[in-house]
């Protein structure tokens, strides 16, 4: 069910997800609309990267992708 290419790609998913929350805190904080400093954008990061594995897990579906509509292809 769940294969060594699924969790590759929902590692990378997650990866990109904390990169993106986290970058994006900061850059807001710089901006002055929230105020989050590098622990704080860490934690959101962290915590959008573990819903990002849980939402992946949990769409699944006994597909071979992290997602309800996606297939991940291995290229072992």
């Amino acid at each position: 069910m769940l294969t060594k290419a699924f969790w590759k790609a929902t590692a990378e998913r997650s990866v990109r997800t904390f990169a993106q929350v986290l970058v994006g805190s900061l850059g807001l904080d710089t901006l002055g609309i929230i105020h989050a400093n590098w622990s704080e954008g860490l934690a959101l990061g962290g915590g959008a990267a573990v819903l990002t594995v849980l939402t992946a897990v949990a769409t699944s579906g006994g597909t071979e992708g992290p997602g309800v509509t996606e297939t991940v292809r291995s290229r072992e």
